[in-house]
């Protein structure tokens, strides 16, 4: 009954209903912009779309969040690929669809055109320094705790070994970090927070949300590094230390 319900409904009810809906059509090639006075069968019916499909998507349950993962008690390795798959899913989903919410942007609304204007502005540069940010520690900090975690199983060439312990810190690494903790401090001015008057259009909904999760998001990410895969490191990084130097000592 709900099923048949929601294929009379306008595209722009179903995402003023839950926002999360017209980031699941953007990935259908529905755009609640395009359509929003389309009905989801007319929609679908335009993209050549099995609208039971699309409905099923529309209503399976959210993902599962990171913050309800017992992260703490897996490896370290395994930590680090989730953070990878993370980075992998910010970067290929989540921010193109923002970007592409922002760059087709219209206010409509007195309140909301500085908004406009600065987030067209200021969002493309958040995202270049982000995926640099991103990339920049992959290819250190992550490239590191593997090479720490292959020398802890017996599996490293000393001379490499040592050049990577003297060129990398994690208590460094961890210091650094959290001058990146903020990073989305310029779009929360730009917002306001994040505020939606009643009156908002619709548009402003959905990108407002869409960059308050995404903040979210970065908040638990962020905590997973610090406190469970930053101290993981650094008791890693002890243990190989130790273990090198003792084997220094005996030859």
């Amino acid at each position: 009954m709900e099923s048949a319900r929601l294929k009379t409904k306008r595209i722009s009810q179903l995402v003023d209903e839950n926002y999360v809906h017209a980031y699941v059509l953007y990935y259908f090639g529905i755009r609640f912009d395009e359509y929003s006075e389309h009905t989801l069968e007319q929609a679908c019916q335009a993209k050549g779309l099995k609208v039971d499909q699309v409905i099923r998507e529309l209503e399976s349950p959210t993902h599962l969040r990171e913050a309800d993962i017992p992260l703490i008690s897996y490896p370290i390795d395994l930590i680090v690929e989730y953070l990878k798959h993370s980075h992998f899913l910010f970067i290929k989903h989540k921010l193109p669809y923002i970007a592409r919410l922002v760059d087709g942007f219209k206010a409509d609304h007195t309140d909301y055109l500085p908004v406009e204007r600065d987030l067209k502005l200021v969002f493309p540069l958040f995202v270049e320094d982000f995926i640099h940010h991103i990339y920049e520690e992959e290819d250190t900090l992550f490239s590191y705790i593997k090479a720490l975690e292959r020398a802890s199983n017996g599996t490293y060439i000393p001379t490499r070994l040592y050049q990577l312990m003297e060129r990398f810190s994690v208590q460094k690494f961890a210091v650094e970090h959290e001058a990146h903790d903020d990073e989305m401090q310029g779009i929360r001015k730009i917002t306001k927070d994040y505020e939606i008057k009643p009156d908002a259009p619709l548009h402003v909904k959905v990108i407002f949300n869409e960059l308050r999760d995404f903040e979210q998001n970065l908040i638990t990410h962020a905590r997973i590094e610090n406190e469970i895969l930053l101290p993981k490191a650094m008791m890693l990084e002890t243990k190989v230390k130790q273990a090198f130097f003792e084997r220094i000592r005996l030859n």
